[in-house]
């Protein structure tokens, strides 16, 4: 029997799973850490090699193929020998506004690298930095772990290089994108790239034939661990926020509404995001409250309330108004009605966002896929089958680590006929 390493990396932890060759888990475990401390990448590497070491030596004996994701567009700048030369630059910093409209100048219309938070935004923002010309390697955070482990620097993947730059359809760097000398070289997500180094087999007792692949962003391994493997077919994430991911034959990119499209074979993943989610119904009700007060609602009946849930000003997708405010009113007394009014409002969100991909050239839905804390509220799936109107179900696995273990294990691969 053969095992598979998969390791999801946040902006506070990470997780490791391995898995059989039938797929079922054979060991997890998880670490935090400080993302707002000096020498983020030093933890990272720390917490990267306490996870290896607390893997069974019978599993490690015996691992086939590791792979790691990491928050997308979380990047690092190295030098000749791939230490960092500045502190990570974390996925939702925004400093790159400064080069917005350098990057406009070049970009095509519609083009994920046209925001302040894109990897091209912050490579652009780092040439500005007196220490530039000692860079030699531009990578992402799965790039740079990834390295730690084969030995290989400047290698990525075509998931983390989008907002890069690279172009997903045609397999490489576009012509538009100048000075591509620190750029990495971009492969498949899942590709081995070589095994693990002979210093780190020893040093944890993994086998030294073990492969170590090309990543993938966290986003996408959690919508591989859903489930979703025919077009048509989604993973609705209800974490913090509301994120819908969807399988499409056509690939869809709109910058007004924060919609783009990641390769995935010969597939298109298309996804959304609203700012309406868990985090509303965590600022009104308690964990335990949620669990009670969705007991007491009859999902078959209308609350005969319409909200568009916000805890601030503004959403781009399904509704782009950046001023769009947030519809708590009437808030009734009862506190079952007034969640059943949420949990109503959000499930009409979610059907307008799927809605949306559609209009925008979509592949027309069929099944939704079920992922994040709001994927045990058995109410609110029952409500949200009213109104997709299609087959609702939790999703198998919800784990992000759980899905680059697949990729490392090449289902994705087989599954969506990625082209090599």
């Amino acid at each position: 029997m053969s095992f598979y390493l998969g390791i999801d990396f946040g902006t506070s932890g990470a997780r490791a799973i391995v898995i059989c060759d039938s797929g079922i888990i054979q060991f997890q475990d998880s670490l935090s850490f400080s993302a707002s401390c000096l020498n983020l990448a030093q933890q990272w590497r720390e917490v990267l090699y306490q996870l290896l070491d607390r893997i069974p030596l019978h599993l490690k004996r015996q691992l086939a193929a590791i792979a790691i994701d990491g928050t997308s567009a979380t990047v690092i700048l190295g030098d000749k020998f791939g230490n960092p030369l500045d502190e990570p630059i974390l996925y939702n910093d925004d400093r790159g506004k400064i080069v917005l409209e350098r990057i406009k100048s070049i970009a095509p219309p519609n083009h994920p690298v046209i925001s302040a938070t894109s990897s091209l935004a912050k490579l652009y923002w780092w040439s500005t930095r007196s220490f530039y010309p000692q860079a030699h390697y531009f990578l992402h955070q799965a790039d740079w772990l990834s390295y730690l482990l084969h030995g290989q620097l400047g290698v990525s993947d075509y998931h983390n290089a989008l907002k890069l730059g690279y172009d997903v359809e045609n397999l490489r760097y576009p012509d538009w994108l100048p000075g591509r000398d620190l750029l990495p070289r971009v492969l498949p997500p899942g590709t081995p790239v070589n095994n693990i180094s002979p210093n780190l087999a020893q040093r944890f007792g993994i086998n030294r034939d073990c492969l170590v692949c090309s990543g993938t962003t966290d986003s996408i391994a959690a919508f591989l661990a859903g489930g979703a493997t025919q077009e048509g077919e989604a993973v609705t994430s209800l974490g913090s926020t509301l994120v819908l991911k969807l399988l499409s034959s056509t690939r869809v990119e709109s910058s007004r509404y924060g919609v783009y499209s990641h390769r995935l074979g010969d597939l298109w993943l298309v996804g959304g995001a609203s700012n309406t989610g868990g985090a509303v119904l965590r600022h009104f009700f308690t964990d335990e409250e949620l669990v009670q007060y969705s007991a007491e609602i009859d999902p078959s009946l209308w609350s005969g309330l319409v909200y568009y849930p916000l805890l601030r000003a503004g959403d781009r997708f399904p509704v782009n108004d950046p001023d769009l405010q947030p519809q708590l009113q009437p808030r009734p007394d009862n506190p079952v009605r007034f969640l059943h009014g949420l949990l109503e409002s959000m499930a009409r969100i979610e059907a307008q966002g799927y809605g949306r991909l559609q209009e925008l050239g979509a592949t027309p839905l069929k099944k939704v896929y079920t992922a994040g804390g709001g994927a045990k509220n058995l109410t609110w799936q029952q409500i949200r089958h009213s109104y997709l109107k299609i087959p609702v179900m939790v999703s198998p696995h919800t784990e992000a680590a759980y899905g680059v273990a697949l990729l490392a294990k090449g289902d994705v691969q087989s599954i969506y006929s990625e082209i090599k």
